[in-house]
């Protein structure tokens, strides 16, 4: 899952492609996941090659405390999916979906032996 912020600010999205041939014109797709409308659809070629990852980085409309999903295509060939969450905290160490809510495990525990 990715991490970003809502921010009028330009931010990065990294990411290990399936596939990558610099110079390609790719869809960057961000849908909104609660009302599947799409937030974010451009066609690009500033996706930069790092070492071991790529890189995208541009200007989100994205809002505090939604989800979205995201989608990187060359053609029509999906070459990367994921989620994104978007969140304004900044200690992200001890920060959680699932925040405030107890979770609770039921399992009686018990073993048959013969």
């Amino acid at each position: 899952m990715i991490v970003l912020q809502e921010s009028a600010s330009a931010q990065n999205i990294d990411f290990i492609p399936r596939t990558y041939t610099s110079g390609n014109t790719y869809n960057v797709t961000i849908v909104n996941e609660t009302t599947n409308t799409e937030v974010h659809n451009v066609n690009t070629t500033s996706i930069t090659e790092n070492l071991y990852y790529n890189r995208y980085n541009a200007i989100f409309n994205l809002k505090q405390d939604v989800t979205y999903n995201l989608t990187i295509k060359s053609g029509s060939n999906v070459i990367f999916k994921d989620k994104i969450y978007c969140t304004n905290q900044t200690n992200l160490m001890d920060f959680t979906l699932n925040q405030s809510e107890y979770i609770f495990n039921d399992t009686d525990n018990e073993f048959i032996t013969l």
